[in-house]
């Protein structure tokens, strides 16, 4: 779609784009000014707590990404056409982006409330493994070989590497380690402002993630284009 809108409305496209970026801006202020000044301070871990807003916005996006991986690489498999390919790439790209800054985050978050940066538990386990899996995706997909050949394993290996998320989740629900369960059965619930302030936040990453998604596959159409004139002008 964002192939499309690109090609063929070059005018409405970059309306679009301005105020998604005024959308995603307004946003992710008002989403920083709610976790410092409005979400209230949590009882037991104290300020360091409003990490957990940018921590749960870069996961969500992370899965978002991740999630128009697996689509974009089944529809490359059946359609066998080069956006879907190319929307995979990007996508997996900026999700692979937005889980490292997850697992930052929630280290910053552990060390002073749990006294560790990290612990081999289920959920973080599975979580590098998910890292591992689109570094690897990344790796497979920029090395040599012909482009069809490669776009058509890295979708393979893409669906494969998607399974993989899921069981991050159910992860923390059948043995939970140091991550809190906040929602859902088990979960600890959430003060009604903190929510407020969480929503906004993932709105925010939402839209930051689209709008980084459409600038990355952009950018990579025009490098196409320049790669397809290059070899038919050598």
């Amino acid at each position: 779609m964002l192939l499309r809108i690109a090609g063929t409305d070059p005018f409405s496209f970059k309306k679009m784009r301005k105020i998604l970026f005024f959308l995603t801006f307004a946003l992710m202020v008002l989403a920083t000014w709610m976790t410092l000044f409005y979400a209230p301070t949590e009882v037991v871990m104290g300020h360091v707590q409003r990490i957990f807003y940018f921590h749960m916005g870069t996961v969500w996006a992370a899965t978002v990404a991740f999630t128009v991986v697996f689509v974009a690489s089944i529809c490359y498999l059946v359609k066998e056409t080069a956006k879907w390919d190319t929307l995979a790439y990007c996508s997996a790209e900026i999700g692979m982006l937005l889980l490292t800054l997850t697992i930052i985050t929630g280290s910053i978050w552990a060390k002073p409330v749990w006294g560790t940066w990290w612990t081999w538990d289920p959920q973080l386990t599975t979580t590098f493994i998910l890292w591992v899996l689109y570094a690897v995706y990344l790796v497979l997909r920029s090395g040599a070989g012909g482009r069809g050949k490669k776009a058509r394993y890295s979708a393979i290996f893409a669906i494969i590497a998607y399974v993989d998320l899921p069981v991050v989740y159910v992860s923390a629900r059948i043995k939970r380690g140091i991550s809190p369960v906040v929602f859902g059965p088990g979960g600890g619930g959430i003060d009604p402002a903190m929510m407020h302030t969480l929503l906004v936040t993932l709105l925010g990453f939402t839209l930051l993630f689209i709008l980084l998604l459409g600038e990355r596959t952009r950018i990579m159409n025009m490098e196409n284009q320049l790669y397809a004139r290059g070899g038919r002008g050598g």
